[in-house]
């Protein structure tokens, strides 16, 4: 089968190419997958350069998530059966025209849902709805604000919160991302370009945002800090700008506001029940219609540079999507 290996740790993504490789062997637990649509997540971006926290072992797969038809199900799978449709993922393996997936871990795909919407699916929204839900527990009437809102996990939010009754500031460097995201749904949006502090300052009477959603990092957090509420909720989910920031103890302290950390996968390994609940709240939202992923492009996985150009030079906005 073919598939997007990576061999070395390279900042250009000279390390990664397209080999035939044999397909994987379903093991006890698991269910081999016909990938038809991979979703392309910055972190695949940042694994492939030795930059994401969790480092695999060389040479491995690419993706993180991906769906398509069951075609094999291992020992001790009951719930899927050959022909279903699936999505899931296992950290690597999605960039194939094959992957063999965890059963633990995949959901089955909404008949009013696209193969390709749902591998854009899982990771940002999971990831808003532990953020904002479980997390910085979002309440109706607060004033949410996120930060790389173009993004798959940006817009992801920018959902989460509407649905949940807040009302959603959204910012970005790019008028034209705005726009786009400001149709998705979001109340107001704001260009990052030339500082944010003052116009959510006016926007909430001077109060300031209840819950800040912060996937960027670096000056973006170091400014957040200067427009959070009282009793504000800073949620730290990524460095998308390069630049891990810090914040002076004395900062929370008089201003009332908490710092906390977002991993959505972590926090459904160490609370699987809660983990469940928030998969079974996710999928429940997408089958109802309440919540569909905005796909920027759909490439074939012989054009992943592209993609990972995409990702890299911020073109995006919701999500890339590989077809095998």
């Amino acid at each position: 089968m073919r598939a997007l290996v990576c061999d070395t740790l390279t900042d250009d993504f000279s390390g990664l190419s397209l080999k035939d490789i044999p397909i994987p062997e379903v093991g006890k637990g698991e269910v081999l997958v016909r990938v038809s649509a991979a979703s392309v997540n910055f972190p695949d971006l940042l694994m492939s350069q030795g930059k994401y926290q969790m480092k695999p072992e060389l040479p491995f797969t690419q993706g993180m998530e991906c769906a398509g038809i069951v075609e094999a199900v291992g020992e001790g799978v009951t719930e899927f059966a050959p022909g279903d449709r699936v999505v899931g993922g296992n950290k690597t393996g999605a960039f194939a025209e094959h992957a063999v997936l965890p059963a633990a871990g995949l959901s089955r795909v909404p008949e009013t849902m696209e193969l390709a919407e749902a591998a854009a699916y899982p990771a940002a929204y999971l990831t808003a709805y532990v953020a904002l839900v479980r997390r910085a527990n979002l309440q109706a009437g607060e004033t949410l604000l996120v930060h790389g809102a173009s993004g798959g996990v940006g817009m992801a939010a920018v959902d989460v919160g509407k649905l949940l009754g807040a009302t959603v500031i959204a910012t970005s460097a790019s008028d034209k991302k705005l726009d786009t995201v400001l149709a998705h749904g979001a109340d107001y949006v704001i260009n990052v370009s030339q500082g944010f502090r003052d116009k959510v300052k006016t926007l909430t009477a001077g109060r300031g945002a209840d819950v800040i959603f912060d996937p960027v990092g670096g000056d973006v957090f170091d400014e957040s800090v200067r427009c959070i509420a009282f009793d504000g909720r800073l949620l730290v989910v990524g460095f998308t700008s390069g630049r891990i920031p810090e914040v002076k103890v004395n900062m929370p302290l008089i201003k009332g506001f908490s710092v906390v950390g977002v991993r959505a996968g972590e926090y459904g390994r160490r609370f699987p029940q809660r983990g469940k609940e928030n998969m079974e709240a996710i999928w429940k939202w997408a089958a109802e219609g309440k919540t569909r992923p905005r796909i920027h492009a759909e490439l074939p996985l012989e054009e992943w540079r592209e993609a990972y150009r995409l990702l890299t030079d911020r073109e995006v906005v919701g999500k890339v999507v590989l077809r095998p």
